[in-house]
């Protein structure tokens, strides 16, 4: 098995090494999560994976599912549903329709992700599924599939239920998706200031939305059990950063924890590109090829977050076996990358072949052998 040390160049490596472990980090959150969005790498957590009521926060999923209608083209902004009495009835945070009024998707998605209205919540659970009990059960299937652990969704609006529950890593993971999935959405509706129906104006709940920090979305919740929370995401330069608090005693609380994090994030840590999408890593000897080297490239482009103060202590090592016999297939994997970083997780990414290698023809073999028996490797 051959392995290859990379040395990159000083520069790079003055950005990319890991240095200072995130847990002299504190908050005064219960729960908390801070996620670097290009890279999804965990960069602080604090009972991030621990159930817990997640309020109006559920309605990040509430939204991802009726996006995901809108983009397949199962519904659109302009479809219809009705109020029902449930709707109507429900307590909190309210939208203010009408038992028996036609109201457009959009502007149902207007009242819950700006006015986080419960009614408006209930009234596009029944519209999609028929009852808010069916659409809690599309919401767990949503939450399976996106990894969100500690999860089950009992209702669409995040009203106090024992059986409801989140974690602070699976509203993470969730924003990430829901914004990855639907920019259009996320951008038309995150970051809208207020909303104005049945004669009642209504400001965002989103505090930070107003801070001129850059954060342009997600939802807060409040109920007793739960605390004050937010999921917030900021964007600057090129670059997202997602964090979640839950279980703090005062509104400015949520609003000041979120603030300090992602500011935090956007401080002590930098997106670095390693390597381009089919840039080669290494060349690998070829044996009985018609040329002696085969260029090893990655697939994908590779970036990984690490801390701004880092030194020099991350390791880039390529390991295959050598030489490696032809014929060889241009995408073939030959070999492994490994991204080493102290408090940083591993990272090990497939090499695969740049470009074909035929095999010698009969007196090639015979020539190329004689030539590695007695001068090596070429």
């Amino acid at each position: 098995m051959r392995r290859t040390l990379i040395r990159l160049s000083l520069a790079l490596l003055a950005v990319t090494a890991a240095a200072a472990p995130s847990a002299a980090l504190e908050t005064k959150a219960r729960e908390a999560v801070v996620m670097d969005y290009n890279t999804g790498t965990v960069l602080f957590e604090k009972n991030a994976r621990e159930a817990m009521p997640p309020a109006s926060m559920t309605k990040i999923m509430t939204a991802y599912v009726i996006f995901d209608r809108l983009k397949n083209g199962d519904l659109s902004m302009d479809d219809k549903f009705v109020v029902s009495e449930k709707a109507w009835r429900k307590g909190g945070s309210k939208m203010f329709v009408e038992v028996g009024n036609e109201i457009t998707v959009e502007n149902l998605l207007q009242g819950m992700i700006v006015q986080s209205g419960n009614d408006a919540s209930i009234v596009l659970a029944e519209g999609i599924a028929g009852s808010e009990e069916a659409f809690a059960d599309i919401m767990n299937e949503y939450a399976e599939r996106l990894n969100m652990p500690a999860t089950n969704f009992e209702n669409a609006t995040g009203w106090p239920d024992a059986d409801h529950r989140t974690s602070a890593l699976g509203l993470a993971r969730l924003a990430r998706a829901l914004i990855t999935d639907f920019p259009n959405y996320y951008d038309r509706f995150y970051s809208q200031l207020e909303f104005t129906w049945n004669d009642i104006r209504q400001y965002n709940r989103n505090p930070l939305l107003r801070r001129n920090m850059g954060v342009d979305g997600l939802k807060t919740g409040y109920t007793s059990n739960a605390g004050y929370g937010l999921t917030a995401s900021a964007k600057r330069d090129g670059r997202r950063v997602i964090t979640v608090v839950n279980g703090l005693e005062r509104p400015s609380g949520r609003e000041n924890e979120s603030a300090r994090l992602i500011e935090w994030a956007f401080r002590e840590f930098k997106n670095v590109e390693l390597f381009a999408e089919g840039e080669t890593v290494e060349q690998a000897e070829v044996w009985l090829g018609s040329q002696p080297r085969v260029p090893l490239v990655t697939d994908q482009r590779l970036v990984m977050t690490l801390p701004s103060d880092a030194t020099d202590s991350m390791t880039v090592t390529v390991s295959y076996q050598a030489p490696i016999p032809a014929p060889i297939q241009a995408g073939q994997q030959l070999a492994t990358l490994k991204i080493e970083a102290p408090n940083v997780e591993t990272r090990t990414i497939p090499l695969t072949a740049g470009e074909t290698v035929p095999q010698l023809g009969p007196f090639g073999r015979i020539v190329s052998g004689v030539e590695y028996l007695v001068f090596g490797a070429p």
